[in-house]
């Protein structure tokens, strides 16, 4: 079982367990994230969806990340991390929404060298993003994301137990 799968089984089963619902925004890792969740058994007793906002407009459009933020700072910010996971979150109705957002490489991409990333967690009343300078070629970095993102996901669960966010 591979460390995504790992995280994804317990995330899924403490989900379940306390009727709470997450949903994913991803932009560099492309459905990796979702897939993620979706590899796991029984994933459609927490899992509302995803949504695949890899063009610049698109994180405006359908989870409606500030225009201004994105003409201001491209998409490679922690705003614009913490934007998707709670437009992701109200687009599908879910208690928690989670994003990625970054430049998987071969090269830089908004001034930003391959590598920088920002994922994302959102609830009702909080987020917490984290930055990360991942290493590798293209698919270690995507895959970087995912489980970065998954643990991020996992410590605010445990921090925080009582979210109940409906």
């Amino acid at each position: 079982m591979s460390t995504e799968d790992t995280i994804c089984q317990e995330l899924i089963t403490d989900l379940s367990n306390a009727g709470l619902t997450v949903a994913v925004a991803e932009s560099l890792t492309g459905g990796l994230l979702c897939a993620a969740f979706v590899h796991v058994p029984g994933a459609s007793n927490a899992l509302r969806g995803g949504v695949c906002t890899y063009a610049t407009d698109t994180k405006h459009s359908v989870l409606k990340v500030s225009d201004q933020r994105l003409a201001q700072t491209g998409p490679v910010d922690d705003e614009v991390a913490r934007q998707m996971a709670h437009g992701v979150r109200a687009l599908m109705g879910a208690d928690f929404g989670l994003s990625t957002t970054g430049v998987a490489g071969p090269g830089p991409a908004d001034g930003h060298p391959a590598g920088t990333v920002y994922v994302g967690c959102a609830w009702e009343g909080g987020s917490r993003v984290q930055r990360l300078d991942l290493s590798g070629d293209r698919d270690q970095v995507r895959h970087g994301a995912v489980i970065a993102v998954l643990e991020l996901f996992r410590e605010v669960l445990k921090a925080t137990p009582n979210i109940h966010t409906r």
